[in-house]
């Protein structure tokens, strides 16, 4: 059981990740990712592949995806009087051509300039974020700007993804029920579904629904601070639509299971959870922070990827889990040449 008096600090999450463990490629069958099954009640662990994965879902449970789609952020300009490199990634839409994004190198891009992307887009620098960012205003023809961006950009890789992203990446790093455009980072708990896998949940009677929750560059920062009180998460933007708020209620109502892929979907879940009483339909901006100790009001089962030494993600597992349970099981992974993080293999815990 989770111990709801202890005080955990940064240091309770750190393990060693062997440089080897983290995967540089996804598995040439997304449902052929290894499974570890992690049973909370007795400790107990299997290893399975992720085509058993509905063997431990039952009629009438509540399956809940996030349909973020991830769009090609990085894009590369050059400075219109000086000719100089510039990368410039996308982070979030503020308004029509108004955008947030990270530059690099940071130190030679300050307001007024104008980047210069190709014939058809450019844009002027016109402020700083507080997070080291810049606003930038785009100007480009008639073409959506959206277009544009799908024709030049590259997918973005996680920083510890050693290498260039392909042409597969565009594919592989995005769920196959994507539909929502706007995240940077994919959730990755949910690459290892196949869309035959997920017709086959539905004919054996598993409701499946879906939330929205676009994860941004944050998912990736580490936290710096011992005290995990004094940690502030970055704001990434969810919906929860109507008709998953009624699935969510008739499946507490019916004494179901509510299984999350993915701890995007679970922070989007917890963030709407009032315990005891109904949820209803909310969009908004969440910088709910989970970890441990944290009483779970809407989530029964967890399917996720292993995660990085003392991340935010790591934590939010072990509140879910005791975290002597994750470390064991973390233990487990390496001895059996599991693959780690965003390509890596996936865990459900129950």
């Amino acid at each position: 059981m989770i111990d709801k008096k202890k005080k955990y600090k940064l240091a309770d999450f750190n393990y060693r990740l062997p440089k080897n463990s983290i995967a540089q490629h996804p598995e040439s069958r997304r449902d052929y990712s290894k499974l570890m099954v992690v049973h909370r009640d007795t400790g107990e662990i299997e290893h399975k592949k992720f085509y058993h994965i509905l063997d431990y879902m039952r009629k009438n449970d509540l399956l809940v995806l996030n349909n973020t789609k991830v769009f090609p952020a990085r894009l590369f300009a050059t400075k219109d009087r000086t000719d100089a490199k510039v990368e410039v990634f996308l982070l979030r839409e503020l308004s029509t051509d108004l955008w947030e994004v990270m530059v690099r190198p940071a130190r030679k891009v300050r307001i007024g300039n104008k980047l210069v992307f190709n014939s058809k887009l450019m844009c002027d620098v016109i402020d700083n974020t507080v997070s080291g960012g810049r606003v930038v205003r785009f100007e480009h023809e008639s073409d959506s700007l959206h277009d544009i961006i799908d024709k030049i950009g590259i997918s973005p890789l996680p920083p510890y993804i050693d290498r260039d992203a392909d042409a597969k990446d565009k594919k592989r790093y995005q769920t196959v029920y994507a539909s929502e455009r706007g995240a940077v980072a994919a959730p990755t708990a949910g690459l290892h579904f196949t869309e035959p896998l997920l017709a086959k949940a539905k004919e054996k009677g598993i409701k499946i629904e879906t939330v929205t929750l676009h994860i941004g560059l944050g998912t990736f920062r580490p936290v710096q601070v011992e005290d995990l009180n004094r940690h502030q998460m970055d704001s990434e933007y969810f919906e929860v639509s109507p008709t998953t708020s009624m699935a969510i209620n008739q499946a507490r109502k019916r004494h179901r299971k509510i299984i999350a892929v993915g701890t995007s979907t679970v922070r989007a879940l917890e963030t709407i959870a009032i315990s005891g009483f109904q949820v209803t339909p909310k969009r908004g901006w969440t910088d709910k922070f989970i970890y441990p100790p944290y009483e779970y009001k809407m989530v029964d089962k967890m399917i996720t990827n292993f995660h990085t030494p003392q991340s935010t993600l790591l934590m939010m597992v072990s509140a879910f889990a005791d975290r002597k349970l994750i470390k064991k099981a973390y233990s487990e992974a390496k001895k059996n040449d599991y693959r780690f993080l965003s390509y890596g293999d996936a865990m459900i815990i129950l």
